[in-house]
């Protein structure tokens, strides 16, 4: 993947295995993280965007969140196109995510 998603993917991946036991299943074109329920996906948009998916009710409006319609795989998505971008706004809603997840 162009555009640093090696990087992107790597840095998901680290902060949400701090958060603690996690299961990761690769899906077709994403990689689904779970815990007694699905709260995070993560995977490539295009060659040059990653794009986070996390199941969490009710987050504060912010330019950064894309809400989904409802009855969509996830509540909402957040496109990435470097490892910068997971910041810890990012990190801070995954682990809210993670934590509603069970």
């Amino acid at each position: 993947l162009r555009g640093g998603g090696g990087a992107v993917a790597r840095t998901l991946t680290a902060a949400i295995g701090a958060f603690g036991e996690v299961e990761s299943a690769e899906k077709k074109g994403y990689v689904s993280v779970r815990r007694k329920k699905q709260f995070a996906m993560i995977g490539p948009k295009t060659n040059t965007r990653f794009e986070v998916g996390i199941n969490i009710k009710d987050l504060k409006k912010n330019s950064r969140l894309q809400e989904q319609p409802s009855g969509s795989m996830c509540n909402y998505v957040i496109p990435l196109t470097g490892a910068k971008e997971v910041d810890a706004e990012l990190v801070a809603w995954i682990k809210s995510a993670f934590e509603e997840a069970g």
